[in-house]
This record gives structure tokens, sequence and C-alpha cells, in this order.
């Protein structure tokens, strides 16, 4: 990048930043989202939520339902594409 692009390019530095940041937290989401020991420890708790109570058999359905479906799609997903 020559200085006169440098220069012209400056004030959108910032703007870089935030998509770069973006970028990361977008990354870090979709891994834990995806993560099979992250699904487990929630459906481990979830499980001891049932045990002590606080939810209905029913809401423990759902709710272990919808995790199992993650963690059958974190296992037949393909592994994510790393741009750059």
């Amino acid at each position: 990048m020559g200085l006169l692009t440098g220069l012209l390019m400056l004030p959108l530095a910032p703007v870089r930043g935030v998509i770069w940041v973006a970028e990361k937290v977008d990354e870090a989401a979709d891994r834990e989202l995806h993560d099979p020991g992250v699904v487990r420890a929630q459906l481990l708790a979830l499980n001891q939520e049932l045990e002590d109570g606080h939810i209905s058999l029913e809401e423990f359905e759902r709710e272990e339902e919808r995790l199992l479906d993650r963690l059958h799609a974190a296992r037949v997903r393909p592994a994510p594409n790393h741009r750059r």
C-alpha cells in the first residue's frame, strides 16, 4: 500500500477494526454454538434443573430435543471455512 493510498484509507481504519472484531465474535459464537462439549454441558445442566424441580417434564423434553438437534448438527456439520 502506497503512502497516498494509506492516507486516503486512514479514515476507514476504525470501520475495518469494527468489522474485524465483529468477525471474531461471530467465529467464537459459531464455535460455541456447535461445540459438542458445550451442548453436552447444557444437557447435564438441563437434567439437573429437571431433577431439582425447576422445570417441568414438558419443558425438559422440549429443550432436550433442541439441544440434541444441535448436538447432531455439530457432528454432521462440515469443518468451517477459514477465510484469509
